[in-house]
């Protein structure tokens, strides 16, 4: 693989509808949902995709903003999906008007099924709100619809299911990118490539370019370098696996999930390392050493867009924390959500407050965002030094909420 040479499945993610693999006849029930929208008179405000991963659930609402140029609004299982998240994040967008370039709007708010009640306080009901309120189509994805705490969103969606994908279609897709990357591979390997990743597409595709890393020719020899593919596990179950190995080699089958997030796990292991190794320091500070040097390579990856080092990455946020000197005996751990991802989000709320604040208000000032913040804002504030009354009013009268208010004025 090119050093700097981009993960196939964002490279060959489809770009129409039509384009997505498999699935004909939730395509056709999702083309008809959407065509509503179109027409105005839409069947239900709501579609809630269901399936197992990989299947095309995600790739086709990307393709859909792609072929109808809408903005795509999207929160997904990384961000913190509470009512206040979702009202910062998406309710704003789910009535203005799309930016310039774009023709409209679609939200997607990906694996609802993964909303937990403790950490996602209120995100259920705010789900609900938004997608009575909102102007343009929402579209939820999920791979359990059954789960009674979804029974709600069930009754205000079209459901349409999507299902692992057929051998056939994983292969063609293969053959495709093949033809693509002039990479010559006999039909028999890659439908082993496609019996081992269980009808999951991403994995497919990552598996293929794991063997095609540095050759032109892919052979059935090669594919001694895959394991068998496990079922996904839940991220408590990962991190468990990763903590609790036995072996390096028992935490390294992890990296072999289909669709694992190591930006996910190495974010887990950092906050749940301490309670499952405590009280050894040894343990503790070996496998924080291994995780430091899983980021180095991480960032180093993506400022240089160096590939090559994820699995130098995987290798030491998996093996290299099992290795850890004097670990303490199995014993069971609740873990924690990581606190970074949480103060990251509600950061990342803060932003998209302002952004959407000023963007109104440059909007009404008929100006450019940039020019606001640079050429006209410095004087709101500078008033509302002296008359914090007065301050507030020019806001207010730009069409700055009064709620965020305090975020303009401090950004």
């Amino acid at each position: 693989m090119s050093a700097r040479e981009l993960p196939w499945t964002e490279k060959y993610r489809p770009r129409r509808i039509l384009d997505v693999a498999g699935n004909e006849e939730a395509k056709k029930k999702y083309v008809a949902w959407i065509n509503s929208w179109v027409r105005g008179k839409p069947t239900k405000k709501a579609a809630l995709l269901y399936g197992p991963p990989g299947c095309g659930k995600t790739s086709i609402v990307f393709a859909t903003a792609q072929e109808f140029n809408w903005e795509l609004i999207e929160l997904n299982a990384s961000d913190v999906r509470s009512r206040e998240a979702i009202e910062a994040r998406v309710f704003s967008s789910s009535r203005t008007g799309s930016v310039a370039g774009y023709a409209g709007k679609i939200i997607l708010l990906d694996e609802v099924d993964g909303i937990s009640p403790r950490e996602d306080a209120g995100g259920l009901q705010a789900i609900l709100d938004l997608i009575e309120r909102s102007a343009y189509p929402v579209v939820l994805t999920a791979n359990d619809p059954w789960d009674p705490k979804l029974r709600p969103l069930r009754d205000v969606c079209e459901l349409i299911e999507f299902k692992r994908l057929g051998k056939r279609d994983v292969v063609k897709v293969l053959e495709s990118i093949c033809a693509k990357e002039g990479i010559t591979c006999d039909k028999e390997v890659l439908s082993a490539i496609a019996e081992n990743a269980k009808g999951d597409l991403r994995a497919a595709i990552n598996d293929l370019q794991t063997l095609a890393a540095g050759r032109k020719s892919i052979s059935l020899a090669d594919l001694q370098v895959l394991g068998e593919r496990a079922e996904q596990e839940s991220m408590f179950e990962v991190v468990r696996t990763v903590l609790t190995a036995k072996t390096p080699e028992q935490a390294l089958s992890v990296t072999r999930l289909p669709s694992l997030d190591y930006e996910m796990l190495l974010q887990w292991l950092s906050e749940n390392v301490v309670y499952q190794y405590e009280p050894s320091l040894q343990a503790i500070a070996d496998a924080y050493d291994a995780l430091s040097w899983a980021d180095v390579m991480l960032s180093r990856m993506k400022r240089e867009q160096q590939w090559a080092l994820l699995s130098y990455a995987l290798e030491l946020m998996t093996a290299g924390v099992a290795s850890a000197r004097q670990r303490p005996p199995f014993k069971f751990v609740k873990y924690n959500f990581p606190e970074k991802l949480r103060l990251l989000s509600r950061m990342k709320e803060q932003r998209e407050k302002f952004r959407r604040a000023v963007r109104l208000a440059a909007r009404n000032l008929h100006v450019s965002t940039s020019t606001f913040k640079t050429e006209i804002l410095p004087y709101i504030k500078v008033i509302y030094e002296h008359d914090r009354k007065k301050g507030e009013e020019l806001l207010e009268k730009l069409g700055v909420r009064r709620e965020d208010l305090e975020v303009v004025l401090r950004g």
